[in-house]
């Protein structure tokens, strides 16, 4: 695309590179060694969560560079920055895992602030670890500049005495080696080989999930999403990105006219569809909100309740992202469920086309069983299914992908424990019985503040051969990595006086995730009683960041979101 055949006088750059009063400004941008003509051009924000945290993010900068010369290539002149990440595989199991949630919404207003103070025109945002990938997409849909998602691609599986491993593994590792299961020197051995490049965690867990919804919601360019990221084509992605992105520049097709309801449709359906993370259903409402359309957990349930499951990926099932991007990629996936009438084929995507046009000329693969016709699924409703009832008026969530229909119903007793530690050590010296339901509380968004993952709990009793035999729910959230019966997202939270955080040790709590319902069994009257005698308890967070959040942030059932959104502005950036 010609940027001289782009107006400038409607973009956001002329406020600094347009007429006489902007000579300062310029004078900075020539010192960067930019030329006339590329001040005359678009400005387009390449945006990466580049860092050294962990594997998930270190390839962004070198991809970067591609998108970079896509853009240039397009008569575009971009300019990089960086935000930040929190790597959930290494803040987990402890109290950094309070800065995962929390921060995607600093990288969503870092971003924001960003393009809003040096006026770009466009973003092509890049993002690898669990939460930057909803941040940045959160972060298009409230500038409503041209956009367009680049996932840095997932990581390659590991190699354990022949048998194929992720990250997963380890966790689960660290149960049996609390029951002595596992040695010190296999345990050593594994850890040293299960994450053997670049790349975010390889199953369908929160990364790649998010990844395909980046696809089916239209923000992300087909097959981009899934390629592993130590292929070279991702750079070929990359470029095209960054060509793409001048493309829409021109034709002013904007993320608000890509994420709507029916997109957001899409997407929680290849979430279902796939086995993904239970964290999609606090994301995809989150992303929803900028835009200013209602769509909750509960809007998200319907979805899910619908979706076939088809996709045999882990933790679930056999599979992990590069063999889905081998045999087809998310396209292959999409394709088979919008020609069986599971997807809207009409929604605007980054390519100018619609979703039907991109998939119209994806042919079935009859020589792979990574997925599954849409018509012959591996069970017909979704890998993640919606709950509600006395203990959850607000909602919940549990992934059932893998699960039996017979150990997706439970009854049994509470045991309560008042944040993750606590629960953690008792699973740890197998202070908990067979048949009980565990549950952490005071872990919500406002409670712990932060609303922690519980995969180090989770995969120490999976890993002490206890995943089936225990139900474990929590305010709190669980990675897209957990599996068993593991119910989160309980709503009200404890902090607020939800029913989570009335329940005693003893009481019983019976789930039903094929009908969907969550509940305690005791009267209205006695749940009253012991809410007139409940009170808040003050967190450790009383200054800084977390302190911060707990005074904004949400309900989960609502995305746990931290401004008004979308409904409430009177502008948006874009349109300044």
């Amino acid at each position: 695309m010609d940027a001289r055949l782009i107006d400038k006088s409607k973009l956001p750059s002329r406020h600094v590179t347009v007429g006489p009063a902007r000579a300062p400004h310029r004078s900075y941008l020539y010192a960067m060694g930019l030329t006339r003509e590329q001040i005359a051009q678009p400005l387009v924000g390449v945006a990466t969560c580049w860092n050294e945290a962990a594997p998930c993010n270190i390839s962004l900068m070198r991809q970067a560079q591609a998108v970079k010369k896509g853009v240039a290539a397009a008569s575009g002149t971009p300019r990089e920055f960086c935000t930040i990440t929190v790597t959930d595989g290494i803040a987990m199991g402890h109290q950094g895992m309070k800065a995962s949630l929390p921060s995607r919404e600093v990288i969503a207003d870092s971003v924001e602030l960003t393009i809003r103070g040096h006026s770009y025109d466009a973003l092509v945002g890049m993002a690898g670890c669990d939460k930057s990938l909803p941040g940045m997409m959160m972060a298009m849909v409230r500038l409503n500049v041209p956009s367009i998602f680049i996932y840095g691609g997932s990581i390659l599986p590991g190699s354990f005495r022949g048998r194929q491993v992720t990250v997963q593994d380890l966790f689960e590792a660290v149960g049996k080696h609390s029951v002595g299961e596992m040695s010190d020197e296999d345990l050593t051995e594994l850890e040293q080989v299960a994450c053997p490049s670049a790349g975010a965690c390889g199953a369908q867990f929160t990364a790649n999930t998010m990844a395909t919804v980046s696809e089916a919601i239209g923000l992300a360019l087909p097959y981009s999403a899934g390629a592993p990221a130590p292929y070279e084509i991702r750079d070929r992605f990359c470029a095209a990105a960054g060509e793409q992105i001048m493309d829409l520049i021109a034709k002013n097709i904007r993320p608000r006219d890509i994420v709507t309801r029916k997109s957001l449709e899409n997407a929680a359906t290849v979430v279902a569809a796939s086995g993904g993370s239970t964290n999609a259903a606090l994301h995809l409402p989150a992303i929803a909100h900028e835009a200013g359309i209602k769509f909750d957990l509960f809007d998200v349930a319907e979805i899910f309740k619908r979706t076939p499951y088809i996709a045999d990926l882990k933790p679930g099932g056999r599979y992990v992202a590069k063999d889905l991007f081998e045999v087809g990629g998310i396209p292959l996936l999409m394709k088979t469920l919008l020609d069986h009438g599971f997807m809207h084929g009409d929604c605007m995507t980054v390519t100018g086309r619609t979703m039907a046009e991109n998939l119209a000329s994806v042919k079935w693969n009859d020589e792979q069983d990574v997925v599954y016709p849409a018509n012959t699924p591996i069970t017909p409703t979704g890998g993640v299914v919606g709950l509600k009832g006395n203990l959850a008026p607000e909602g919940a969530i549990v992934k059932v992908a893998g699960m039996a229909a017979g150990s997706q119903v439970f009854r049994g007793p509470a045991r309560c424990f008042d944040g993750e530690e606590a629960c953690f050590e008792a699973v740890s010296k197998r202070q908990y019985e067979e048949g009980e339901v565990l549950v952490i509380r005071y872990e919500g968004p406002r409670g712990g503040p932060g609303m922690r993952e519980m995969l180090s709990t989770t995969a120490a009793l999976y890993g002490q051969g206890m995943g089936d035999k225990v139900a474990l729910i929590t305010d709190g959230r669980f990675s897209g990595a957990t599996r068993g019966f593991c119910i989160g997202h309980v709503g009200p939270e404890a902090a607020v006086g939800g029913p989570i955080g009335l329940i005693k040790d003893g009481d019983i709590i019976a789930i039903d995730a094929i009908n969907g319902t969550i509940d305690v069994e005791l009267s209205d009257e006695e749940l009253t009683r012991r809410r007139a005698q409940w009170k808040p308890r003050e967190t450790s967070a009383t200054s800084g960041y977390l302190w911060k959040y707990a005074q904004t942030v949400g309900p989960a059932r609502d995305g746990a979101v931290t401004h008004p959104g979308g409904a409430a502005e009177k502008e948006a950036y874009a349109d300044v």
